[in-house]
């Protein structure tokens, strides 16, 4: 370099060492060197060879002392040497400047890390921490401060960090401090916090101890970080598989009673179709057995009237008076027959009015004695009143002698019925009955019973358990189509060697009672006038058997087999006194003859044969009805009756 001015700009980091001479430095201003010696990095030490012809030492050379105060690293080097010499020195000044490379590397190595190590520390959102356990200090980052609820600028020394930690956690900690500072082990923890704003925290606290050169620890270095949401959530986690195992347990709770409704109402809907099947079946039974009743009371009509005819013909011939009266008894049983199929199929004629059931029963007491026989006792169980129910006496009266003998039926040697009354107040309607107040008349015995099979077909028509011969199966049968009839209900229970226990459940009447007379019957009046009579049949053989019976008592007759004959004959201008006519006809019931004849001819008598019970919906005329089969005498007094009203 020409001057000491182009030394200084040329001076850098790049520059190994620098050489120079004594007489270049001497005389010129040394400050812009001195300046740029004082400002150069910390790692850098810049050497200088100054060649000198008087040494470097104080007593030959005095200004050697003020350049090696300015250039601080400064070699001087007597003139003249030897090359090797020179090089020599050179080579100690590159090996001390390459040092200085080292260390910038070194240094710029470890600035690297720390940059990245707090980019990692602020990154994890933890703080750093070191304590010196000679010198007591506790140093900490603005992180690790805020961990403790502290500003960065606030000081925070080993005591008040302790203060901060709750007093539960405070020995915890301090027994793995010094478990550290003994055994060297790394330790972590996590403890509770209170902040100034006394409001509660958590931090965890990693830590491990250095050791010196000699092996002692020497100092305290980790991490903290703020878990206070994680243990929130931790305790919400907590709180919720503790609520989740109760909520598991309580819906568990909730499906298995769902299940056990689903299977109970699957039960009912069985046990509700298996009664719908059963009674769907009974009602196909009873239009059937209605039916055939109907009919075969028709055909029994034919048989009764004429053989009731030829009787009176064959009263000299004893004989044939006898097979008559034979011929006559079977043709009533079968009439009788015939009653149990409609009462079972609830199309009987019943005479319905309020029934006293106290009278009635204890009025029965000798022929139930009589029917159940000396080795069976006969207990009652009556209250002192009880109101009357709507009912037919002679029915009822049928009832309990039919349930009586079943019970003696089912007592094979001696044993004991009782027979009870009592009031019973239904108040809301059920499968068989109605809300309302009924009469239950009960029948118990303590016989052989019935199986749970045999009880559910107990009131199928011809079901019997009975020998051959001993019963029709249809008593009960008959019962239950009494029962419904009357708007109330048989009711049957049984078990195996516990006898059987059979209520008649009947409505409650709120007329007058009527004292029932068991077996008076009513003599038909003798009609000594003549009369002119329209029969009207649609069977030319009941009808041919009717005309005879009315034309022996003495009447005129005029038969038609249709209710449109009987109208063109009335239109006609036929003068009739009485209208007789079958009800189930084809093309035009009696009910429906009944209002046109009286459309015709306004008070003209009418009476109605038929073998049901009711006349169909509707019907607002007061018409006599003569029940099938009927004999004379029957036929004498009906028509009494109608003429006379």
């Amino acid at each position: 370099m020409p001057d000491l001015e182009s030394l200084c700009r040329a001076l850098g980091e790049r520059v190994t060492f620098v050489v120079t001479t004594e007489e270049a430095i001497r005389h010129a201003d040394l400050k812009p060197l001195s300046a740029w010696v004082e400002h150069q990095p910390s790692w850098s030490d810049l050497p200088f060879i100054v060649l000198t012809q008087r040494g470097g030492g104080p007593e030959r050379n005095p200004a050697a002392a003020r350049v090696s105060e300015i250039l601080r690293n400064v070699t001087f080097f007597e003139r003249p040497f030897h090359a090797t010499s020179f090089i020599s020195i050179a080579k100690t000044a590159r090996r001390a400047r390459a040092r200085q490379y080292e260390a910038l590397g070194r240094m710029e190595e470890l600035s690297e890390g720390e940059r990245r190590l707090q980019t990692a520390l602020r990154a994890g959102r933890l703080g750093s921490w070191e304590y010196d356990l000679a010198t007591g200090v506790l140093v900490t980052s603005d992180v690790c401060k805020a961990v403790f609820g502290r500003n960065p600028d606030d000081s925070f020394t080993d005591t008040e960090l302790l203060g901060t930690i709750h007093p539960d956690d405070r020995g915890t900690m301090q027994s793995l401090i010094d478990k550290a500072i003994s055994s060297g082990e790394d330790f972590e923890l996590e403890c509770r916090t209170i902040w100034q704003d006394s409001s509660p925290h958590w931090a965890e606290f990693r830590g491990r101890a250095v050791r010196d050169r000699h092996g002692n620890v020497s100092r305290l270095v980790g991490v903290s970080s703020d878990i206070t949401a994680r243990k929130i959530a931790e305790k919400e986690l907590i709180e919720l598989n503790g609520t989740l195992e109760d909520r598991v347990v309580e819906r568990t709770l909730e499906l298995h009673d769902a299940h056990q409704s689903l299977l109970a109402q699957v039960k009912q809907r069985e046990i509700a179709e298996e009664q719908l099947r059963q009674a769907q079946k009974m009602e196909a039974i009873g239009h059937l057995t209605g039916g055939v009743a109907h009919d075969f009371n028709n055909l029994l009509m034919a048989v009764l009237g004429n053989l009731d005819l030829l009787r009176k013909h064959c009263m000299n011939d004893p004989k044939a008076t006898r097979l008559i009266d034979g011929a006559l008894k079977g043709a009533q049983r079968g009439a009788a027959l015939t009653q149990r199929l409609l009462a079972f199929a609830r199309r009987q004629d019943l005479k319905v009015e309020p029934v006293d059931l106290i009278e009635l029963v204890r009025g029965m007491n000798d022929l139930l004695r009589r029917s159940v026989g000396s080795n069976i006792q006969l207990n009652y169980d009556l209250p002192a009143a009880l109101p009357p129910v709507l009912a037919d006496a002679n029915q009822i009266e049928l009832a309990l002698l039919n349930l009586v003998v079943n019970s003696r039926d089912a007592i094979s040697k001696s044993g004991e019925i009782g027979i009870g009354l009592q009031k019973m107040e239904v108040a809301a309607s059920t499968q068989d009955l109605t809300a309302g107040t009924y009469v239950v008349m009960s029948v118990r015995d303590n016989g052989q019973g019935m199986t749970p099979e045999t009880l559910e077909r107990a009131i199928d028509p011809f079901f019997s358990t009975k020998e051959l011969g001993k019963g029709t199966g249809l008593g009960l049968s008959m019962i239950h189509g009494l029962a419904v009839q009357l708007k109330g209900a048989l009711r049957l229970s049984s078990s195996t060697g516990a006898g059987t226990k059979a209520e008649l459940w009947l409505p409650v009447s709120t007329g007058s009672k009527s004292s029932a007379n068991p077996g008076v019957e009513v003599s038909p009046e003798i009609v000594e006038a003549k009369f002119r009579i329209l029969m009207v049949d649609d069977d030319a053989l009941i009808a041919m058997s009717t005309v005879d019976m009315l034309e022996d008592l003495g009447h005129e007759v005029i038969e038609a087999h249709s209710g449109k004959d009987a109208l063109e004959i009335l239109e006609a201008g036929e003068e009739v006194d009485l209208l007789i006519t079958d009800y189930s006809m084809p093309k035009m019931t009696g009910a429906e003859l009944a209002k046109a004849a009286r459309l015709l001819k306004p008070g003209l008598p009418v009476l109605i044969a038929t073998g049901y019970a009711d006349l169909p919906p509707g019907m607002d005329i007061d018409i006599p009805r003569l029940a099938k089969p009927y004999t004379q005498a029957d036929l004498a007094s009906h028509i009494a009756k109608a003429l006379a009203n």
